[in-house]
Formats: C-alpha cells, structure tokens, sequence
C-alpha cells in the first residue's frame, strides 16, 4: 500500500522532514527493521565468535579469510553510472506514462460533442452528464497528487457540494 505524505510535506516547517521520516506508517523504518535486526543478528554472532572463541591463530586465518574476501567487493563488475543511468531511464519512462495516460477533458469534450447529437433538451443534457463524469474523474485523479485540490476537495462531501 502507497502512503502518500504530499500534503504534509506541503505544509512542512522547521524540521518537518525528521518528523516525516520518523512516522511509522509507511516509513522505511517499517520496511527495513526486520533486515536490520537479522544484519544486526548475524553481526553481533560473528563479533562474539571473533573475539571470545577463537585463538590467535584462528582469529588470524578469519582475518585473512576476510581480505580476500574484501579484495572482490572494491572491484566493480558492473559500472555504477551505466546502472545509475538505467535506473533514472526506467523511472522517467514510467513518470512520463504516467502523465501521457492521464485524460485530458478537452479531448473527451469534443469527441462527445462530435458524436452525441441531438439539439434538444435530452440531448443537452447528455452531453453535460458526460462532461460532468469526465470532469469528476479528473478531479479524483488530481485528488491524490495535487495539495491544492486536496485541500478544495479533502472528501467526497466536499465534492458533492462542489457540484462536480
């Protein structure tokens, strides 16, 4: 599930953002803490091995056993700007979906107008309801990113008196 903090980070003050990391719900604290436990774990078992049940000799074969080990996390297999640029590729291409799919009411209004006939009062009022559904969806849609019409429109109460 998506918590979405945009109208607090709208509003933020003086140390909003340590206010908005430390929240739990949706927090990367709650998606990281049962890794960092099992890190923490598994840290804490090897430090106590090393230091309380091992004999120099022991500690020292660990050591090397550690460097060699270490030798092959410097050496980068896979260039980091190749993977960085991949990364900020996939995720404009899925931001500029995102906005490309969102439907514009104009399109809509003049395909209605275009294929809804009728120069009397039913037919006028079709095309209103039409355009008053088009212009709902629009409205619900930006609901969810926009703070400036979350704040006009925070309910669905709010928007029945609207009259969208």
């Amino acid at each position: 599930m998506t918590v979405s903090y945009s109208f607090e980070v709208a509003n933020a003050s003086f140390g909003g953002f340590s206010k908005l990391l430390f929240r739990w719900k949706g927090s990367i604290y709650k998606l990281l803490y049962k890794d960092l436990l099992v890190f923490c774990g598994i840290y804490l078992f090897f430090s106590l091995l090393y230091r309380f049940m091992l004999t120099p000799k022991q500690q020292d074969l660990f050591e090397r056993i550690a460097l060699y080990c270490d030798q092959f996390t410097n050496i980068s297999f896979i260039p980091v700007p190749f993977v960085l640029g991949f990364y900020v590729t996939v995720a404009f291409n899925r931001w500029w979906g995102q906005y490309t799919s969102f439907p514009l009411p104009d399109n809509l209004m003049m395909s209605v107008s275009g294929n809804v006939h009728g120069v009397d009062e039913r037919g006028r009022l079709l095309r209103r309801t039409l355009m008053r559904y088009a212009n709902l969806s629009s409205v619900l849609i930006l609901r969810s990113i926009s703070t400036r019409v979350r704040r006009r429109f925070p309910t669905l109460e709010h928007l029945v008196e609207g009259g969208k």
